[in-house]
């Protein structure tokens, strides 16, 4: 049986721009059940950005209703919303968002100092999850001594660590060339099988087709949602140190 996740109900989200009122999100509705792999797909301004706000618990929407794990997360304060983006939801960015002065570990255990982790827990947590995205031989390699596909798999490591609900990615292979790009799906594709939910943020075809589930939004509304029937599997033997 699936056990859902994520429900939205009517979601919208509104801006104001001056005197024009911005319609972000008009009414979004959907659901996504535990270890789904959803890419959320569309033009810029289609609101797929917006959308991924709210589900990550960075933005709260205009009206409508957002039950994470059954709990109403849409009238949530900012401390609470940020008490669950720390322990439900894991972040990968096209820009990576490391700390270049930290090493690779470091980068990697920072989430569980937020949550007050012991110092040798984290470091075996830490460890674990750089092992998970194939970089445990890099753990104390700054930055600037890895490439962009490590610097992205650093990332993913970070965004592992806490064990979060979903990890939420957004244009993660935004920055990386092809080869590169096709080693990180290998890796997602590793780690939805190892049991994570993914929500996967593109406007590329070739990156959605990788997921399970693709939905499309445009203007604000979803135009589509429906299974990929055409998966691209990847063989994970694609995952170097490259």
């Amino acid at each position: 049986m699936n056990e859902e996740l994520i429900r939205l109900i009517n979601i919208k989200k509104y801006y104001k721009v001056g005197a024009e009122v911005v319609k972000a999100l008009q009414s979004v509705t959907m659901s996504v059940n535990r270890n789904e792999y959803v890419a959320l797909m569309g033009a810029s301004g289609s609101g797929k950005s917006t959308l991924m706000n709210i589900i990550g618990c960075l933005d709260t929407p205009t009206d409508g209703q957002y039950f994470l794990e059954g709990r109403d997360v849409s009238k949530l304060d900012d401390n609470q919303l940020a008490e669950i983006r720390n322990k439900k939801i894991g972040f990968v960015f096209q820009t990576f968002n490391l700390l270049p002065r930290s090493n690779a570990l470091e980068n990697v255990v920072l989430p569980l100092i937020y949550a007050g982790v012991s110092k040798d827990a984290r470091i075996a947590r830490g460890k674990e999850v750089l092992e998970q995205v194939h970089l445990i031989d890099r753990m104390t390699h700054k930055p600037n001594e890895l490439s962009g596909g490590q610097r992205q798999r650093v990332a993913i490591a970070r965004a592992l660590v806490n064990r979060p609900s979903i990890i939420l990615a957004d244009e993660p292979t935004g920055n990386l060339d092809s080869k590169t790009s096709l080693e990180i799906m290998a890796l997602f594709q590793e780690i939805h099988e190892a049991g994570n939910t993914i929500i996967l943020v593109t406007h590329e075809e070739d990156i959605a087709k990788h997921a399970h589930r693709i939905i499309k939004l445009r203007d604000g509304l979803i135009e589509s949602d429906h299974p990929n029937l055409q998966i691209h599997r990847l063989p994970t033997k694609l995952i170097s140190a490259s």
